[in-house]
């Protein structure tokens, strides 16, 4: 007899990022189970909407990621307000997409600052809440851009491989303290963030409400690797026993290596590519410590 699913009723979560795309349905999934939910954004009248709409139990507050004592300091708050936090979902994260000759610094700090810098820093914060209590789990949202290369985002492929080393890395430091990591990988999401990407085939883009049911779904039946869709799990494990001429040839027959270096320099980024290079306050001059 399998295990019984655990309960979201009552938990008290945090998804930052949590005002749109996949953190805002993730919020309402899991509101929808009766957590209560706090979200954090850069953009806080957005957040307050999402969370009016999810009822008493959410709150929004603002959040930098990439302001440590801010980001410290948001979750302080959160505890302040709903109590200990049970889970923490890091999914803040930009996708500004050029060939890495075309990449000015700033993009590049901003990348690493919001997509890796962030995670680390809320992993650790979470760990430092949770372990004492001998309970938690914490979400790290990747991409399939954490397990290869893609051309024309080679930073945020980066910065993703590095979410999935480090949650890997903190799921073995944590085993047997009763707190849970899981990474979450999909492939393209429908979003902002994937505006004028193509589809590629034999891999079918998701919604936001495929990876938050995934979500959710770890959460109750906790495991480490989330793929969304399953099917990319079974085609990464197949792919990794080819060699790499040959894995590299079916890469470019399937067109994965266009997906993103063809939306590069696409007009329909352009909006997303403008706010996406506003979304980190305090990456421009480093870490605020």
């Amino acid at each position: 007899m399998g295990r019984q699913p655990r309960t979201l009723r009552g938990k008290v979560i945090v998804v930052t990022g949590g005002a749109q795309g996949i953190g805002a349905t993730t919020a309402g999934a899991l509101a929808r189970l009766g957590a209560r939910v706090a979200i954090g954004d850069l953009d806080l009248v957005r957040a307050e909407k999402t969370a009016g709409e999810l009822g008493p139990d959410a709150v929004a507050l603002a959040l930098d990621v990439t302001d440590t004592r801010g980001f410290t300091a948001f979750l302080d708050e959160v505890e302040q307000r709903l109590g200990p936090i049970d889970v923490l979902i890091n999914n803040a994260g930009i996708m500004p997409l050029a060939p890495l000759e075309e990449e000015d610094d700033a993009a590049t700090r901003r990348q690493l600052e919001i997509n890796l810098h962030a995670v680390i820093h809320g992993t650790r914060e979470a760990v430092r809440r949770m372990r004492p209590r001998g309970s938690g789990h914490i979400v790290n949202v990747a991409s399939m851009a954490g397990k290869a290369g893609f051309p024309g985002g080679a930073t945020y492929c980066a910065t993703k491989h590095g979410v999935v080393g480090l949650s890997e890395a903190v799921h073995l430091e944590l085993h047997g303290t009763g707190v849970d990591v899981s990474c979450v990988m999909p492939a393209i999401v429908r979003t902002e963030l994937a505006s004028g990407l193509k589809e590629a085939k034999m891999i079918k883009s998701v919604s936001p409400d495929e990876v938050a049911a995934a979500i959710v779904e770890a959460l109750r039946h906790p495991r480490f690797d989330v793929y969304v869709p399953k099917s990319l799990d079974a085609l990464g494990r197949v792919t990794r026993l080819l060699p790499r001429s040959f894995g590299e040839w079916l890469v470019r027959t399937l067109g994965g290596d266009q997906v993103l270096a063809s939306a590069a320099h696409s007009s329909a980024r352009a909006g997303y590519e403008a706010r996406a290079a506003e979304s980190a306050p305090g990456a421009g001059s480093g870490e605020r410590a």
